[in-house]
């Protein structure tokens, strides 16, 4: 019974949200699966990764095939890497402490380049509320002046006619 690890697709239309799955190759893109091993939802930016790790290690080890999409998931959150490590313990090449360094390692980073992504995408929402606030508040200045002089004129205007009555 060959296995894939693949997405199963949720959610309404135009609002996508997958789970990641270990399913028959035979069976139905949302049908039976053997197990859940996390989801994805792409409606975020950066998009949203829940994945059990080990569980998709585990059923790599054991000949699952991933399709395209979900083996760029499980290579960016580090379910390949973990795999390819596993096989270095195998071999000898590495001890699991070593091995358990390099992942925490490599975790560290891309976490801060996930967090560095969604700091930059904050900063740049606040830049552009802050730049249509100044916008409309230039607006509202430029309306309120051209409002004033009218009503100056009016005054001046009045002043010139009661001298002109007084005399």
């Amino acid at each position: 019974m060959p296995v894939k690890i693949r997405l199963q697709r949720h959610g309404k239309k135009g609002k996508p949200f997958y789970w990641i799955v270990a399913a028959d190759a035979r069976s139905k893109r949302d049908g039976k699966y053997l197990e859940k091993l996390g989801v994805y939802n792409p409606n975020n930016n950066p998009a949203t990764i829940e994945l059990d790790i080990d569980g998709a290690v585990q059923w790599l080890q054991n000949g699952a095939q991933p399709t395209d999409t979900a083996r760029a998931i499980l290579s960016y959150k580090g379910a390949m890497l973990k795999k390819h490590l596993a096989g270095g313990i195998a071999k000898g090449a590495l001890t699991e402490e070593q091995a358990q360094a390099k992942f925490d390692a490599w975790l560290e980073e891309k976490n801060a380049k996930v967090q560095a992504k969604t700091d930059g995408l904050s900063k740049a929402e606040a830049d552009a509320r802050t730049k249509a606030l100044d916008a409309e508040k230039a607006i509202n200045e430029a309306r309120i002046a051209a409002a004033t002089p009218e009503v100056v004129e009016e005054e001046v205007a009045e002043d010139t006619t009661a001298s002109n009555e007084e005399e």
